[in-house]
């Protein structure tokens, strides 16, 4: 019950009840042994943390089997080519440039480094997403980054430009130590810049899942504050994303050495406005939830009261922690249809709800879909037109729950 970083007793704030591994699609025979644990939230005052109070061993969630490849979404594609072209407008005027990316995944973000022969290192320790990366010639080590690592890619590399990660630092629950990794590979004037799911964002839109196994953290710029000064590190710069249903950009470096952002403190100052930095917004979000969840399965059983069927749209880690925490099953939502390979034919995790190809979508008689994915909602609606023009309903999450 300590915060990962302060080492403060945590005070709870959620709590979902027994949650399977939020990527663990399994088959028929894997039910009765199915892995559960407890998943509760916490917030430290001290480090102004949200977190996770306990969280699965990291080689359960990331391994050989792992279910998530980036390159599958055609606007993330663009986000990481805009963001990759940024970066390589500055790393071409150096001499020898080096860039080091923890969670690679498929090589979404790299390949573009790789094509233009800049030397970088992915770090990706799910097996099977790395060898996607490797077949786009990026250089992959499949290691789990700890300040032991980070000390060998200095032996054999030298320093890094820029150390860079996407929705992957809210992972890892050895953030300190990981940090410190961050600061011995950087060169003087290196610069770390991630993004991940922004805690502001999931407060005022209440999307609690964004919360499950593999989010360990919900980050804002109070907490990553108090995390990098640990390490002699400061925030340069902070930039609103709106991916993943809202995310931050964070540019950190070593301390002094950079000019600071005004966006630093613009939003340390909204975030005080807003209570992202307060106990009490963080017990309020614990009650939206709870009528968040009330609202949904409500509007589940209406619609089924109504012999209508419903299905769901896109099998994602976040859908586990909707469908386990509301109790949701087969009585409620028939199937669930997706384009992984590695899901389409297995069943949710907890719940058990047939997973079914994607293709398959557009010739089901399905008049309501629960778009899981609801951070892709532009993207999907582009897609899926041929379902709204039919009277195709949408259940979105997006900010509350809606019917569209």
């Amino acid at each position: 019950m300590n915060c990962r970083i302060s080492n403060k007793p945590l005070n709870l704030i959620n709590d979902f009840g027994n949650q399977p591994l939020g990527n663990g699609f399994l088959d028929k025979q894997d039910f009765k042994n199915e892995y559960f644990y407890h998943m509760k939230t916490g917030f430290c005052k001290e480090s102004k943390m949200f977190q996770l109070i306990d969280q699965p061993n990291m080689d359960k969630m990331f391994h050989e089997n792992y279910a998530f490849f980036s390159s599958l979404s055609t606007n993330m594609k663009k986000h990481f080519y805009n963001w990759a072209n940024e970066i390589m407008s500055d790393l071409n005027k150096k001499k020898e440039p080096f860039i080091v990316e923890l969670g690679c995944n498929d090589g979404i973000f790299l390949e573009h480094f790789a094509e233009n022969k800049i030397n970088h290192l992915g770090i990706e320790p799910s097996v099977n997403v790395a060898k996607e990366a490797e077949k786009k010639n990026i250089n992959v080590t499949t290691k789990f980054f700890k300040y032991d690592v980070a000390n060998e890619i200095v032996n054999d590399f030298g320093h890094a430009d820029y150390f860079i990660s996407a929705n992957v630092m809210c992972h890892i629950p050895n953030i300190l130590e990981v940090a410190r990794g961050i600061e011995k590979i950087l060169k003087k004037d290196g610069l770390l810049i991630f993004e991940d799911p922004y805690l502001g964002d999931v407060l005022k839109r209440t999307t609690y899942d964004q919360i499950y196994d593999e989010h360990v953290f919900l980050f804002s710029a109070h907490s990553i504050k108090y995390l990098f000064e640990k390490v002699g590190m400061e925030l340069v710069k902070l930039e609103p994303q709106d991916t993943h249903g809202g995310s931050m950009r964070y540019t950190l470096g070593k301390k002094g050495v950079h000019t600071i952002d005004h966006s630093v403190i613009e939003i340390i100052k909204k975030e005080i406005d807003e209570g992202v930095d307060n106990y009490d917004k963080m017990l309020e979000f614990s009650k939206n939830v709870e009528q968040n969840k009330i609202a949904l399965v409500k509007i589940l059983k209406d619609i089924s009261n109504k012999n209508h069927k419903i299905c769901g749209y896109a099998a994602t880690s976040k859908s586990t922690t909707i469908l386990n925490y509301c109790n949701i099953d087969e009585n409620l939502i028939d199937c669930i249809f997706d384009t992984t390979k590695l899901k389409i034919g297995k069943f949710s995790p907890g719940k058990h709800i047939p997973i079914r190809d994607m293709k398959e979508f557009n010739h089901s008689q399905y008049k309501f879909a629960v778009l899981f994915a609801w951070n892709h909602a532009t993207e999907i609606f582009q897609k899926e037109k041929k379902f709204s023009e039919n009277n195709g309903k949408w259940i979105n999450f997006s900010s509350g729950i809606s019917i569209i």
